[in-house]
């Protein structure tokens, strides 16, 4: 493809060195608001923006000017990030001084100097899920022909690794869970057992005793389980092999799931 060059490549694998390297999503948006302001010559601003409680927000951007033209936009409710992010098409200006679109946004754009901008929606499993915002202040048409493949491809690079960043955190949430919930059951299990020995009960039995405890006490199980493992041997126990989920180098084969 013309207009994509040796160091649009190093722009992509920057990219790819960023979803693997920035275990944190606010650290990883803005690493890619930098490396988006980077992909296209010459350099631009790049502000990211996203909703957050129904409210238009700039997570992210390449620098002060870029988050304060995000800013006009939210102040006067229309511009080109935001229609991009609403509709889900990219959208551009190609000269700032002479689009009568958004009059409000447009004023307070010229006065910073903008003078041309694209705004690349972020959709994530096809739903338009913030924009990318590239400004220009040195020229009109600054996002035509070579430079506009430029943007549109690195936008579609940056959507790819915004799904596998929040797939990512997703996943991450999950095994939180899951280990709570293996925690939960060792806990109601050992405190069965100290019951079984005590009461010299079978372990239907001693399930039902702690079960009834923690409905008449008004108290989750977990808790009244805790309790009774901590009287016996001082503190809690923890897993024995903590929930771990295999994937792609690894190198565990899942050997780090819990052992029947």
């Amino acid at each position: 493809m013309s207009g994509i060059d040796d160091d649009f490549v190093a722009a992509l694998g920057a990219l790819h060195g960023l979803l693997l390297g920035t275990p944190q999503m606010e650290e990883f948006l803005g690493g890619l608001a930098a490396l988006a302001a980077t992909a296209v010559e010459p350099h631009a601003s790049c502000g990211i923006t996203v909703r957050h409680d129904g409210e238009p927000i700039t997570v992210a951007s390449s620098d002060e000017r870029a988050s304060l033209i995000d800013e006009h936009q939210y102040g006067a409710g229309e511009g080109p990030c935001l229609e991009a992010m609403g509709s889900g098409r990219v959208v551009e200006v190609v000269d700032q001084r002479t689009d009568r679109r958004w009059e409000v946004y447009r004023e307070a754009a010229v006065a910073q100097g903008v003078r041309s901008s694209l705004s690349l929606p972020l959709l994530v499993d096809g739903r338009s899920m913030g924009a990318m915002n590239l400004y220009h202040y040195g020229r009109a048409h600054a996002f035509d022909g070579p430079e506009r493949q430029r943007a549109d491809a690195f936008a579609a690079q940056a959507c790819a690794a915004l799904t596998t960043r929040i797939r990512f955190a997703e996943q991450q949430d999950l095994t939180a869970q899951l280990h709570q919930a293996l925690l939960s059951r060792t806990l109601i299990d050992q405190a069965v057992g100290i019951l079984m020995a005590e009461q010299r009960i079978p372990a239907r039995a001693a399930f039902e005793a702690l079960r009834h405890h923690s409905q008449s006490h008004n108290r989750k199980l977990r808790a009244v389980a805790a309790e009774i493992v901590r009287r016996v041997g001082g503190e809690p126990p923890t897993p024995s092999a903590p929930f771990e989920t295999g994937g792609p180098g690894s190198g565990r084969g899942g050997a780090g799931a819990p052992r029947g």
